[in-house]
């Protein structure tokens, strides 16, 4: 079975190697390309809060002793990796990630390392409830122009069964490559805010992970 994958690098190799070992074959096009931002950074933050581990890269390597808080567990195994030594996970959403640090309540400056206009409500929220957030944008996504040649071959020719997408910024930025075919695939969506973003192209089913993490989405192949 042929599976598309959406999501940008590093992630999409990672996603990709784990469908292999599956015995799945996955198709990369990804739909949003990063690059990351120069800004000043706090030299000492109490705590890191970050969204998405493409914040990861921008982060210095003297914060690798710095608490960090994180929307989920991948993007936690991707920290430790990273060599970041006290790292919490909410294993959940961003709501989740809320409750876990308004719980941990450690007293300080947060830096909130983001994309550019994402984390704007949960630094409010975090704020409204006391906390010091310092918000910074540590990369950007741009949208690819184009799918790869590969990709909208298999597309055209029906040959993809299922397309997964992380992000609703990745479906949005799929829907606006008018990709055809899609009305023969299964979305798999990792959130019901993905799925949302999934609406401007006809699907043959849209399914929602049941938790907002690979293996919960995955696990709909098997």
């Amino acid at each position: 079975m042929k599976i598309l994958i959406t999501r940008p690098e590093p992630g999409a190799s990672i996603t990709a190697a784990r469908l292999a070992s599956m015995g799945y074959e996955p198709i990369l096009a990804p739909c949003l390309t990063i690059t990351f931002t120069a800004t000043h950074l706090p030299d000492a933050p109490a705590a890191i809060i970050i969204t998405s581990s493409q914040a990861i890269p921008a982060l210095p390597d003297h914060y690798r002793h710095i608490m960090v808080f994180c929307v989920g567990d991948a993007t936690a195994n991707r920290l430790r990796a990273a060599g970041f030594t006290s790292v919490l996970s909410a294993s959940g959403d961003a709501k989740d990630l809320q409750k876990l640090i308004a719980e941990r309540r450690l007293p300080g400056t947060h830096l909130l390392a983001v994309g550019e206009r994402h984390g704007m409500m949960l630094a409010w929220q975090l704020r409204a409830a006391g906390f010091k957030i310092i918000r910074r944008t540590v990369y950007r996504a741009a949208y690819a122009r184009s799918l790869p040649q590969a990709a909208r071959h298999l597309l055209e020719s029906g040959e993809i069964a299922t397309a997964l997408f992380y992000s609703a910024e990745s479906a949005r930025a799929f829907i606006k490559l008018k990709p055809p075919g899609t009305a023969r695939i299964t979305a798999l969506a990792l959130s019901p805010a993905v799925a949302a973003a999934l609406d401007g192209l006809p699907w043959m089913k849209i399914r929602v992970a049941l938790a907002p993490t690979e293996a919960d989405l995955l696990a709909y192949l098997t």
